[in-house]
């Protein structure tokens, strides 16, 4: 399994080595020992999460107060745009936006570390996402930015076709920004 850095301080892509014959295929999907040798430990209250999304629906822009949360991404089903936001007050990438094309032929998958805004886009008629979450979800930690905030300006590749209420009624990147050098609620 390979590991790449990426454009956000601490973001790394994993890429696994699929086999592939005349059944299908055999991937690992992740590995503790190579996880740890990059700095990547979930920890013994991670949780494993998966939802399903249809073409067009963005989910997102997530993120936790506190400690923040850890996570790693991958598509099960279908390809999704993943979007990461750098909401770490005095991170070298702070308010960097990255893309990444996530999907089921490449089997590519996000660790992404505490602090960050999460969001994606189902590209296909159908998206399962899976994540390995580091800890319990705590409602009351929860952030949310608006998918279209001007200030980001995260382009979306396809028509929006579905987002819950929450997500349309997110606050703005600004907002947040004033919030971060407050009270410092990520990590």
């Amino acid at each position: 399994m390979e590991v790449r850095t990426s454009t956000i301080d601490g973001v790394l892509v994993f890429v696994p080595t699929p086999h592939r014959d005349d059944r299908g295929f055999f991937t690992r999907t992740f590995d503790v020992a190579i996880g740890a040798a990059h700095g990547v430990d979930l920890g013994p209250e991670a949780q494993d999460s998966q939802s399903r999304s249809r073409l067009g629906t963005i989910r997102g822009m997530h993120g936790r107060r506190g400690r923040g949360e850890a996570k790693l991404v991958r598509v099960a089903h279908g390809a999704v745009q993943d979007v990461l936001v750098d909401a770490r007050p005095g991170s070298p990438t702070f308010g960097t936006v990255a893309t990444f094309r996530l999907d089921d032929a490449d089997h590519h998958h996000l660790y992404v570390p505490p602090g960050l805004l999460h969001g994606f886009q189902a590209l296909t008629d159908t998206a399962d996402v899976c994540y390995r979450i580091d800890r319990p979800h705590a409602p009351g930690e929860d952030l949310a930015v608006a998918h279209d905030d001007p200030d980001l300006a995260i382009s979306w590749p396809v028509p929006v076709t579905a987002i819950s209420e929450r997500d349309r009624t997110a606050g703005t990147w600004r907002d947040l920004v004033a919030t971060l050098e407050g009270d410092r609620p990520l990590s």
